[in-house]
C-alpha cells in the first residue's frame, strides 16, 4: 500500500499523510479514532485519503486539525473544496468533514503530547517536509537534501527514508542514494519506503549492508512509549 505512518501519541493518534488506501489500512490496524493529520507534500498518493478521516471529525463533534506547508494547503482546499466552503446537496451531520488547516513553518511544533520537527526536503523540483519525533525521522518522497536540513538527521535510532527502485528517478531517491544518505547519517537503523514493485523484498533486504531493511505495511517502530507503525 501508498506511504504513511500512523503515531500513537500520548494524547491521541495522529497520521503522517493520508494515503489512497488510508480507510483499510486503519481497519487493518484497528484504529478507533485519529485526531490530527500531519502532510509532508499534497501529491495524490500522500492525500486522496483525507476524506476517510471524516468519521473521526464527528465522533469528537470538532474539526480535525491538518498540518502542511503552504503549498500543500492550496492543494488540499482545492482537491477538498466541499470540506471548506460547504459545497454540495448534503447537509446532514457528519456528511462534510470538518477540517481545520493550520500552517507549517520551519519550527518544531507540538502535537497529542510529542514535539514534530519539520525537515524541508526536495521531491525533484517541489519542496517538501519531513519530520523528526524524537530521534525518529521519516523522510519519503525526497531526490535531495538541503545542506541545511543535515544536522536534523544528527543521532538518529532510526531513519525512514525513499528508496524507490535501482534505477535513478528525476523526483526519489534511488537505492544506492538512499545507501549514500545512511552512510553520512549513520542512524542505528534504517528502513527504506515508498519502493518499488522492482525491489524484489527478500533477494533486495539480502543485499543490504546490517541495519538497512526494506520498510513492509505494519511495520511498528518503537518511539518513546508509543509507536510508529
Amino acid at each position: 500500500m501508498r506511504s504513511g505512518v500512523l503515531v500513537r501519541a500520548p494524547e491521541g493518534d495522529f497520521v503522517i499523510d493520508t494515503s489512497p488506501e488510508l480507510r483499510v489500512q486503519l481497519l487493518r490496524e484497528q484504529v478507533a479514532c485519529v485526531h490530527a493529520a500531519v502532510f509532508t507534500h499534497g501529491h495524490a498518493d500522500h492525500l486522496f485519503g483525507l476524506d476517510d478521516l471524516r468519521l473521526f471529525g464527528y465522533y469528537l463533534s470538532r474539526a480535525i486539525p491538518l498540518y502542511a506547508d503552504e503549498i500543500t494547503e492550496v492543494r488540499i482546499r482545492q482537491s477538498f473544496d466541499y470540506a471548506f466552503e460547504n459545497k454540495g446537496p448534503n447537509n446532514h451531520p457528519g456528511a462534510t468533514p470538518q477540517f481545520e488547516m493550520r500552517p507549517i513553518g520551519r519550527d518544531s511544533f507540538d502535537l497529542l503530547g510529542l514535539t514534530l520537527t519539520p525537515i524541508p526536503l526536495w521531491h525533484g523540483q517541489l519542496p517538501v517536509l519531513g519530520f523528526r519525533l524524537g530521534n525518529v525521522a521519516f523522510c519519503t518522497d525526497v531526490s535531495r537534501i538541503p545542506e541545511e536540513s543535515w544536522p536534523l538527521l544528527e543521532g538518529l535510532d532510526v531513519l525512514i527514508l525513499d528508496a524507490l527502485r535501482e534505477k535513478p528517478h528525476p523526483t526519489h531517491f534511488s537505492l544506492s542514494q538512499a545507501l549514500e544518505v545512511v552512510s553520512r547519517v549513520r542512524p542505528k537503523q534504517a528502513w527504506f519506503t515508498h519502493i518499488s514493485h522492482t525491489l524484489e523484498y527478500e533477494a533486495t533486504n539480502k543485499l543490504l549492508p546490517a541495519g538497512v531493511e526494506l520498510a513492509y505495511d505494519g511495520l511498528r517502530i518503537p518511539l518513546s512509549t508509543t509507536d510508529l507503525d
